[in-house]
């Protein structure tokens, strides 16, 4: 017991520390959390999570391939056309533009170029930013869990493959894109009457008398200006054509190639089509290699996968060194209420930042205690926590453009904009799967 407790220590030590240092530190310092357990405590390394790692790495290079085809800001645009044809309804079509944006492309870095526009139609139309702002932010990550190509779904894919029950991409899906717009459609419901409107609320209107202020709020914010690329389209007619292949490919397994008399693991077929589609997308747009490289999908891809790498490994070697002990002492609690399991995910990713990160840590721990893949599933929306701090660039960066200030961190800290848009959407969604999950299988 007592070694059990100094690798726990250990591990979350190793996990707050690359928290606190960022990017690629939580993979470097997950590395050295490896060692430190195989030559300090004898504890023989788990497998690295390559497969994560490859999948992760074919869908982000095939997104950045994407975004600098100007296919991102094609994508953009036409969310922004809708918005501006129902600015009354900004509160309900903004997060839903956010939350079906990172469903289409697999990452929530496409909302920063759609949150100055979402602001800039909310004041035009004289309603709180603030209502539509802090939402669609939430949703943006709520989109993960629901996108085929997304690292959270893959990684829940690849890492339940290994087990006696895999489940599907398509049982994924059927899960997790229902339960997602229902939580961020409650959300949203709910956001329709939150705060003042501008007109009545006295801190906003005595900011209005800074001439300086004043034309900050009235200036305007659009994408619609700016000029693309006529391969824009095709690009993004390209990627969604991969993403649908695979889709096609998971419902019907029958065409796939065998391999050893079996067909090939979704996990691999994954790789090759979006790494296929991608060269699609370089060819037909005649995309610069070396700017795929330098784009942000792909700097924040790189970043995950090296995380990734890091901390997974770390975790599953320190979970299977101490199933037994694990499975004897907190079994009994899990079987009795397997929800409690959602509870000590959302705790993990409110400091990971990332549900890929949270699901590969968290994953080895629900598998030992004997939690099926289909109830994993039902639980997975709760790998979303980090709106609780209003640390994550999203939220950050949601305050940032929001011109009014109505979007902002409160005075004691979590009183800030994105609390209550988020609970509503992680537990409305979660209870949503958590069902779903319970009458699928």
């Amino acid at each position: 017991m007592f070694d059990f407790w100094i690798q726990f220590a250990l591990v979350l030590t190793a996990i707050l520390i690359g928290i606190r240092r960022g990017g690629v530190a939580l993979g470097l310092i997950g590395g050295l959390g490896v060692a430190v357990l195989s030559f300090g405590f004898r504890v023989a390394p788990s497998e690295p999570p390559i497969t994560v790692m490859l999948i992760i790495l074919a869908v982000v290079t095939a997104s950045a391939t994407l975004q600098v085809a100007g296919g991102l800001d094609w994508l953009v645009q036409q969310a922004e056309r809708l918005m501006r044809r129902h600015p009354q309804q900004i509160t309900i079509l903004a997060p839903l533009s956010t939350f079906l944006l990172t469903v289409c492309v697999g990452t929530g870095h496409a909302v920063y170029s759609l949150l100055p526009v979402i602001a800039d139609v909310a004041l035009k139309t004289k309603i709180r930013p603030e209502r539509p702002m802090a939402i669609s932010s939430v949703a943006s990550q709520m989109g993960i869990t629901a996108s085929p190509v997304a690292a959270a779904v893959t990684t829940f894919l690849a890492m339940t493959a290994k087990t006696d029950a895999p489940v599907t991409l398509a049982q994924i899906l059927m899960v997790t894109l229902p339960a997602g717009l229902i939580g961020v459609l409650a959300a949203a419901f709910w956001s329709m009457k939150r705060g003042l409107d501008l007109d009545k609320d006295p801190e906003f209107q005595e900011r209005m008398q800074d001439p300086d202020f004043r034309a900050t709020v009235e200036m305007s914010v659009t994408t619609l200006d700016k000029t693309l690329p006529k391969s824009a389209r095709l690009s993004v007619v390209l990627f969604f054509t991969g993403i649908l292949t695979i889709v096609a490919l998971a419902l019907y397994p029958s065409v796939l190639p065998l391999a050893k008399g079996k067909p090939i693991p979704m996990t691999t077929v994954v790789q090759l089509v979006m790494l296929a589609f991608g060269a699609f997308i370089l060819f037909a747009a005649d995309v610069k290699a070396a700017a795929i490289a330098k784009s942000e999908v792909f700097t924040a891809g790189m970043i995950a996968v090296v995380s990734i790498f890091g901390i997974a490994w770390m975790s599953d070697t320190f979970v299977k060194a101490n199933e037994a002990f694990l499975v004897e002492n907190i079994k009994a609690m899990v079987e009795y209420a397997p929800w409690t399991f959602a509870l000590a995910m959302f705790a993990v990713s409110a400091f990971v930042k990332s549900q890929a990160a949270t699901l590969t840590i968290m994953l080895p721990f629900g598998l030992a205690l004997g939690l099926s893949p289909q109830l994993l599933l039902g639980l997975m929306p709760s790998c979303y926590a980090y709106f609780f701090f209003a640390f994550y660039p999203s939220d950050l960066a949601a305050i940032n453009m929001d011109r009014s200030g109505t979007t902002r961190i409160g005075k004691y800290l979590l009183n800030h904009s994105f609390m209550i848009p988020g609970w509503i959407g992680v537990i409305t969604s979660t209870i949503v799967a958590y069902g779903l999950a319970q009458v699928y299988f």
